[in-house]
């Protein structure tokens, strides 16, 4: 077993194989950028060296670095993680040449299986069914266009050399798919260095399977069962589960054993991926309704499901394999037990088409007492738009799916982020679906099912009972504190300002009993008494409660009695009963109504980034919903959009600049 090994990685997933390979005696070199100089998987591991600038291209994408970084820390071996360098097959010729073990496959597997068109072809001539497309040397759009009217729209755009969802497009027309292709290509130019492309028949109910190999790299290859990764947003996985629901025992054994062929096919060494598109509709077809998508030549964001239901430590495997001992078991000592599910908690605004949530978490509350966390952030670090958004990965495991299921639901009612937006309520709504409970998903159950996972509930009693019970317990020093201070033969009468309906409304609370009388005047403030308009209806509701340091807050609201939780987020307070959550400001009411948005006609950024492209330029008449400019941030192409039809006035930026949260990008006009 090696001594030592470099782990060319970050966040989450540095910090999981560090803390194997602490149990197993290997010492770990970590690796950081001038972002990640204070993250954690720095403090993991036993040693740590600077690579360079924020940028991932400057430094965690910087081959050189890595291997000097391994010379001078006597590394014996690499482990690549996920992403960066993970499946770059240079990057493993280099350490071999270098005499430092590359913890995966061999340079000629990952060339092999790494280019999604050459893999495509390889299972094509080992008779893997495959689905209907092109992955041909002519990249011309001329030869696009030809080949997705031979295979007929809709159809799937994918960077040969992509992963992550990344250079990925759906196409349902040919009007749309230069522009998509150029987008797609500037992506993945961005992300790999490679914008070169094959095209796909897109299977519209599909569901997205995939099959978990190791290998010895001597001939041996066995499966850890199947993974179901069907929901996606933006053709990244959300939420993953094993084993797959409600697959025939005669299309898994098929879909395993396929796994394990491609893996003999390239004489695999280490743990790897085989992707399946799995097709409920067309089972009498050629192969039973399963297709070959690409493999992973890597360990996936979601191993941990697998290595629930198996028992297994997979990172162990790595090292163990990697280090020449070969398969720990066989395939026969492999044992599946019960059902697991992954969560993937992102900062990032659902509401918004899941764009990147960039800021501080100045409130971390992950639920480690009832699930695994596999995290690589902590409190009060920041989320920057160098790198993957990702929190943390919530896994829960049960008997059954059922209790997997259920568990993975409390967990997520449990989870509290403050600070920055992420997608925890809306993880919970996908768990909580009854049709995703019944296990009937596809690649498109989030389009499907868009009305009921964002649906928004309007604050009511119980949530402004909880922002007060919080508003008036940031006077008290109390471990718990209710409201105090009774006057001597009088009721205690209180006011707060308090934001309804986007408004400044008067909160009036009277002592009654062991808590109050609040009544909630919404129309109170000099601003909506000045508007010719009938006023609101004032509302009346009864309270009592304590409210802890922490944030956790005992409350009654009327006849329902329930525990919460608050905390700052940003300039107003986030609120949480259950899995939802609100944000309620307190407002000055003397400041008026406060306007979020830029000057009229001007379209800011909503995220740090870098501009890649203008759309159009200025005095060019656009039509709503045309983009303006396309920005890049977090790995991902951004459009701006025309908000109304209008003419271009100004743009303030030019491409590869880099631009900042609220940065006034173009003037534009709206048409008379």
């Amino acid at each position: 077993m090696f001594k030592k090994i470099l782990i060319a990685n970050r966040g989450e997933i540095a910090i999981r194989v560090a803390v194997t390979a602490r149990r197993m005696g290997v010492a770990t070199v970590a690796v950081y950028s001038d972002a990640d100089a204070n993250a954690p998987h720095v403090r993991a591991c036993d040693e740590a060296m600077h690579i360079g600038a924020s940028p991932a291209a400057e430094s965690y994408l910087r081959a050189e670095k890595i291997i000097d970084a391994c010379k001078k820390t006597s590394a014996e071996a690499v482990h690549p993680g996920y992403g960066f360098l993970s499946e770059n097959a240079e990057f493993a010729e280099a350490l071999e040449k270098a005499g430092i073990v590359f913890i995966g496959p061999t340079a000629k597997t990952i060339r092999a299986m790494g280019s999604k068109s050459a893999a495509k072809d390889l299972m094509e001539a080992a008779k893997v069914p495959t689905t209907p497309g092109y992955q041909g040397e002519d990249q011309s759009v001329k030869t696009f266009k030809k080949e997705a009217k031979r295979i007929g729209y809709p159809v799937l755009l994918k960077a040969t050399a992509g992963g992550g969802g990344k250079g990925m497009r759906m196409v349902e027309k040919e009007a749309d798919l230069e522009d998509a292709l150029k987008s797609a290509q500037r992506e993945a130019k961005s992300a790999f260095d490679d914008d070169r492309f094959l095209i796909e028949k897109y299977i519209a109910r599909a569901r997205h399977v995939e099959v978990q190999i190791f290998g010895d790299g001597k001939g041996n290859v066995v499966h850890m069962f199947e993974r179901d990764c069907s929901v996606q947003r933006r053709h990244q996985k959300v939420i993953e589960e094993a084993p797959a629901p409600r697959m025939p025992p005669k299309v898994r054994e098929k879909l395993l054993q396929a796994g394990v062929d491609a893996g003999k096919a390239v004489d695999y060494r280490g743990a790897g991926t085989v992707e399946f598109l799995y097709d409920p509709g067309s089972g009498s077809g050629a192969g039973g309704g399963v297709y070959f998508m690409e493999m992973n030549t890597r360990l996936q964001v979601e191993h941990p499901v697998s290595e629930m239901i198996t028992g297994l430590d997979f990172v162990e495997w790595q090292l163990r394999i990697a280090a020449g001992e070969g398969l720990p078991l066989s395939q026969d000592d492999i044992k599946e037990n019960g059902h697991a599910f992954e969560a993937r908690l992102y900062a990032e605004n659902p509401k918004q088409n899941f764009a990147p949530s960039i800021g501080t978490l100045t409130t971390l509350r992950l639920p480690a007492e009832t699930a695994r966390i596999d995290s690589g952030v902590e409190e009060n670090q920041a989320i920057t738009p160098y790198y993957d958004p990702m929190i943390a990965k919530i896994i829960t495991h049960g008997a059954t799916r059922e209790e997997a299921l259920g568990a993975m639901r409390a967990a997520l009612e449990d989870t509290r982020v403050a600070g920055l937006e992420t997608n925890a309520a809306f993880l919970h709504a996908l768990a909580a679906e009854p049709d995703f409970i019944s296990g009937d998903v596809s690649t498109r159950f989030i389009d499907d099912y868009h009305d009921a996972l964002f649906k928004e509930t309007a604050p009511d009693a119980r949530v402004w009972a909880v922002a007060a019970l919080w508003k008036r317990a940031q006077a008290s020093s109390d471990s718990w504190s209710a409201f105090s201070g009774f006057r001597l033969n009088r009721p205690r009468h209180e006011v707060m300002w308090i934001e309804y309906d986007g408004r400044p409304a008067l909160l009036r609370l009277n002592r009654s009993g062991d808590g109050f009388l609040a009544t909630l005047e919404p129309d109170a403030s000099a601003a909506a008494r000045r508007e010719s308009r009938e006023p609101a209806p004032a509302i009346q509701f009864e309270f009592s409660g304590v409210c802890n340091s922490q944030g956790e807050i005992r409350c009654t609201a009327g006849n329902d009695a329930f525990t919460a939780f608050a905390a700052p987020h940003g300039e107003a307070l986030r609120v949480w009963i259950g899995a939802d959550h609100w944000d309620v400001s307190f407002p000055n009411p003397l400041a008026g109504i406060s306007a979020h948005h830029s000057s009229e006609g001007s379209l800011t950024a909503p995220m740090p980034g870098v501009v890649t492209m203008l759309s159009a330029k200025p005095g060019d008449a656009v039509e709503a919903g045309k983009p303006l400019l396309v920005m890049e941030a977090m790995k991902m192409e951004h459009a701006i959009k025309a908000p109304f039809n209008g003419t271009v006035k100004a743009y303030k930026f030019k491409p590869g600049d880099q631009v900042k949260d609220g940065d006034l990008l173009v003037e534009f006009e709206e048409s008379a």
